[in-house]
């Protein structure tokens, strides 16, 4: 790869200088001039207007591209020092893929002050980490994430690139795809080597849900996807791991910010994520109202769970879209999912058919929920629901008698 100025377009416009977060672009006598911190990562060539900038990507044929491109790598995704569960999730599917390619793992970390969960991605399976570590990284913001791995992208090139369908992978993946000139397989729920070709096959609900689409990337690297949480299995730490940390050479230019970080306010009821929850009761449509979810709130409560939602209850404003559960929501994996009232589309089911034991409450006894539940109970749920929680209320008042009675 490399980048070129083509002068009799460029106006001096210094657009691209405010574009590069790494400080590599100045103008000098009314043209732009590219320095040595020159990354690659494209951010200069989408801020010009006038087709000035240039980064040039040589054409490569497959048998290149497999030779040029090796490795594994998971973007390990971290809020506030934490890593995502959905990070650990992608580390166990790649070391699985590892095993079949025979090439190593690596894991990339972008923050501020997280050089130690280094350490920790080794011990769940990665052989390499790529961390960068700057102020300006401390928050998630598309541009300088973006950024920063393109530049790794372009000095290390691996041959698949994997991130997790969350908030912040549904938007910084694409992104980064469109920088590269790559492909992206959005929402993949499983992932295979091909025998024959060592191509990755990455599979995702199409056409609604309603078939299940096997696509690869025969000519292009690296080869991108993100995969849904909850549907693969977490890697398994391993205490005294050995595997290599480097530190990436970066140094941000703030000019290059279009969105400043003012404050940051952690949700009120983020301690009741669904997508963590061990039980998660979900309504639907057949709730009536809003009023209805009082009730779901109190059964969860009583059974220290969550409270869900299929898409029909979100878009007519009953509950917020953190709620949503399906294939344009949250993807959960309970111990026990509890569906009241939801008919059971494709849609809603993809985004919990991996719940251990799911009990479905309708009156229509051929509603497609009630067809894939481990259990199904025909009837009013205004009736079942609170027969259900003054049940849970004696049972749970007389463990209590009998915790004071010393029994």
């Amino acid at each position: 790869m490399s980048i070129r100025i083509i002068e009799e377009n460029c106006t001096g416009c210094k657009l691209c200088r405010t574009a590069c977060l790494f400080g590599a672009i100045e103008v000098k006598d009314g043209k732009a001039v590219v320095g040595e911190g020159c990354t690659l990562c494209g951010a200069c060539a989408e801020a010009c207007k006038f087709e000035a900038v240039v980064v040039e990507r040589p054409v490569v044929d497959q048998a290149d591209l497999a030779a040029g491109h090796k490795g594994i790598f998971v973007f390990a995704e971290q809020r506030r020092g934490a890593l995502s569960d959905c990070a650990l999730e992608l580390l166990g599917e790649g070391a699985r893929l590892a095993a079949r390619t025979g090439d190593p793992l690596a894991a990339v970390l972008l923050g501020h002050d997280v050089e130690p969960l280094g350490r920790t991605l080794i011990e769940y399976g990665a052989d390499k980490v790529f961390f960068a570590d700057d102020e300006s990284l401390a928050d998630y913001r598309t541009e300088s994430y973006t950024a920063v791995l393109t530049a790794v992208c372009s000095r290390e090139k691996p041959s698949i690139f994997l991130f997790g369908a969350t908030t912040m992978g549904r938007d910084l993946a694409p992104r980064l795809a469109a920088r590269l000139e790559v492909g992206l397989t959005a929402d993949c729920t499983g992932l295979a080597i091909e025998p024959e070709t060592g191509l990755l096959l990455q599979t995702r609900p199409a056409w609604g849900g309603n078939i299940m689409a096997t696509i690869k990337t025969a000519r292009h690297r690296p080869q991108m996807a993100t995969v849904r949480p909850k549907v693969m299995t977490p890697a398994q730490p391993r205490p005294g791991r050995r595997g290599q940390v480097e530190k990436l050479p970066v140094k941000i230019d703030p000019r290059g910010f279009k969105v400043k970080v003012l404050e940051f306010k952690p949700r009120e009821d983020a301690a009741k994520g669904i997508d963590q929850a061990r039980l998660v009761v979900s309504g639907g449509r057949g709730l009536g109202n809003a009023e209805g979810f009082a009730l779901l709130e109190e059964l969860a409560g009583l059974l220290d769970g969550a409270v869900g939602a299929s898409r029909p209850v979100v878009d007519a404003g009953w509950r917020e879209h953190s709620c949503q559960v399906g294939q344009t929501g949250r993807t959960v994996a309970p111990t026990v999912y509890l569906a009241c009232g939801i008919s059971g589309a494709v849609q809603h089911r993809v985004g919990m058919e991996n719940s251990k034991l799911t009990i479905a409450v309708n009156k229509d006894p051929q509603a497609a929920m009630m067809k894939a539940a481990d259990y199904a109970v025909t009837g009013d749920l205004y009736e079942i629901l609170p027969a259900l929680i003054k049940e849970l209320k004696n049972r749970l008042g007389a463990e209590t008698d009998g915790q004071s009675d010393g029994k």
